[in-house]
């Protein structure tokens, strides 16, 4: 179990399952004071069959409640309520009243407190450009600020797209929270952030709402927001890659840097630019900010191009800061290349991929790190023949996340530490995220012992969704499958599932026996988890070009 610390609320809880308990109960009634009236969770969306499965809400499967799953069908022509409209204005400018806050606030800070002040500004003006596409979407009126569809943020499906995004709106104020832990800065701007969470709530409430009908959509290769030319790119095999951009470290490129690059490229592109990153190890942390809209960054292969750093919770840095690689541009491609943090499980939180970006795409690349090592942060992610290294909840995070044919390595952490694959975030019932993991494996890496407990996940809040399927689970997996957050915290919320798994972990004879754990066998009920069902991915796959499996089959 993670070690406790008193300076921010984040550690006690993402590291302290006794805060955790908590801190959960507390953000439940900041978030869903309304929302778990209407509990629900859109079928539009189209990730892997995980995924969209994750994305039902666990009253989709409880006695307990009766809300339908919505449909892809007919959301497309959702209209939105005039008093929708009204409170996302309104929202706007509840958020920036407390980014006046932030920003005028005196004093000298530690490094994390400061770190934490500046994450808060950047979530919360992520929520208002999220709360902004909402808006224009909304409406006839056009925005500079919003992603068109060539930008690879607005899939066609309206519902869906204002789902998602005040899904991670209401995720990001969480986070702001969770950094800010107690002190002068967040007891300043609580009155502020509980506000916009309530407004937030309020229109996912309606947006969330059951649009009828049960509509299916059916994929090809990979997801349909993948474009014919992003294809193309993913898929070639030929190097050097065609390139806006080049970086190498011995100067035969435009940049030696990878930051350098990024910096360089176009604002709010509306086409496809590239980044062709030479083989070699690469020491910085790439921070791909909100402009950088289609960006494309293409290495020579995982362990030949290598974007390596360090920074840890431990040495001051928040989780969220810690990030080697993050990225919150909209439509982010990464192909053939790793990212890894190398703070070692010593340092405890050490990110490697950090992602804010929606509809975005990892193929054929490694996540390497110890605790934390990817943050799949919020908003739609698909990931394809990745590798994924870690020992504490190394996949966290509160996007709407499906991994297809993706290995899943669990290596040594530190004495009396159990490792878990994941810690899925969802705080608030009508959130559309999730974690799915299809066709992917489950193995150990060569330092890791017999004696170290390892499992798929636990609740990091209270109505975490993750699902596993069709994978093999390795020796590795303990019995029981799945872990404690704090006692029973979360138990009966969280929905995890698995379904026609296979290998020596994946007997359920001893599987924990929550009334939240599902061990499923009919094929009727996993579809819904599916990259078409969950991540809508019809709608945006096939535009990266990234191959993928649609539903149950490959």
């Amino acid at each position: 179990m993670r070690s406790c610390h008193a300076f921010s609320v984040y550690i006690n809880v993402h590291l302290c399952g006794h805060s955790a308990l908590l801190h959960g109960v507390n953000l439940s009634s900041l978030f869903t004071s309304s929302l778990v009236q209407a509990a629900m969770a859109s079928s539009t969306f189209a990730f892997t069959p995980l995924l969209l499965l994750l994305l039902l809400p666990p009253q989709a499967f409880s006695s307990k409640n009766s809300s339908s799953v919505s449909a892809a069908a007919g959301s497309s022509s959702f209209v939105p309520s005039a008093s929708l409209i009204s409170t996302l204005q309104a929202t706007l400018g509840e958020i920036e009243d407390v980014l006046s806050l932030l920003t005028s606030i005196p004093g000298v800070f530690d490094q994390r407190l400061s770190a934490a002040i500046t994450d808060c500004v950047d979530l919360l003006d992520l929520s208002s450009d999220e709360i902004s596409w909402a808006l224009s979407s909304s409406s006839s009126s056009s925005s500079t600020s919003r992603p068109s569809s060539a930008s690879g943020s607005v899939t066609g499906d309206r519902r869906f797209d204002l789902h998602s995004w005040m899904s991670a709106a209401l995720g990001n104020q969480d986070t702001c929270k969770e950094g800010l832990g107690g002190g002068l800065p967040a007891s300043l701007i609580a009155e502020g952030l509980d506000t916009v969470t309530s407004l937030v709530s309020d229109a996912l409430q309606e947006i969330a709402g059951d649009s009828g009908g049960t509509g299916r959509r059916r994929l090809m290769g990979f997801p349909e927001w993948v474009s014919t030319g992003d294809r193309r790119l993913l898929q070639e095999s030929s190097q050097p890659p065609t390139a806006d951009a080049v970086v190498a470290q011995d100067g035969t490129g435009n940049y030696t840097t990878v930051s350098a690059a990024v910096e360089e490229a176009p604002d709010r592109s509306q086409r496809r630019y590239v980044i062709y990153v030479k083989k070699g190890v690469y020491k910085e942390n790439v921070d791909i900010k909100k402009k950088k809209w289609n960006l494309m960054i293409i290495g020579d292969g995982v362990g030949q191009t290598i974007i390596s750093g360090d920074h840890n919770y431990v040495d001051g840095w928040t989780t969220y800061r810690s990030a080697t690689f993050a990225v919150t541009a909209t439509g982010f491609i990464a192909r053939d290349l790793t990212i890894e943090n190398t703070a070692g499980p010593g340092k405890h939180q050490a990110v490697a991929l950090r992602s804010d970006s929606d509809l975005s795409v990892y193929y054929r690349c490694e996540f390497a790190g110890f605790q934390d090592t990817l943050y799949a942060h919020s908003l739609r992610q698909f990931y394809r023949d990745c590798r994924v290294s870690g020992t504490v909840d190394f996949v966290f995070g509160n996007a709407a996340a499906v991994f297809q044919n993706c290995e899943l390595a669990a290596r040594r952490p530190l004495p009396n530490q159990k490792n878990s694959v994941t810690a899925q975030g969802r705080a608030d019932p009508n959130q559309n995220t999730g974690f799915s993991f299809q066709f992917c494996n489950l193995t150990g890496e060569a330092d890791l012992t017999n004696a170290t407990a390892t499992y798929l996940g636990r609740p990091w809040k209270e109505y975490s969704r993750t699902v596993v399927m069709q994978s093999y689970l390795g020796p590795v997996l303990r019995p029981e499958g799945w872990l404690e957050w704090d006692r029973d915290f979360a138990l009966d919320t969280l929905y995890y599932a698995e379904y026609m798994n296979h290998g020596p972990g994946s007997n359920l004879t001893r599987r924990v026996k929550w009334a939240g754990f599902h061990g499923l066998s009919d094929p009727a009920m996993v579809v819904n988890f599916t990259v078409a069902q969950f991540l809508d991915g019809d709608l945006w796959l096939p535009a990266t070009g990234v191959k993928y499996t649609a539903g149950l089959s490959l």
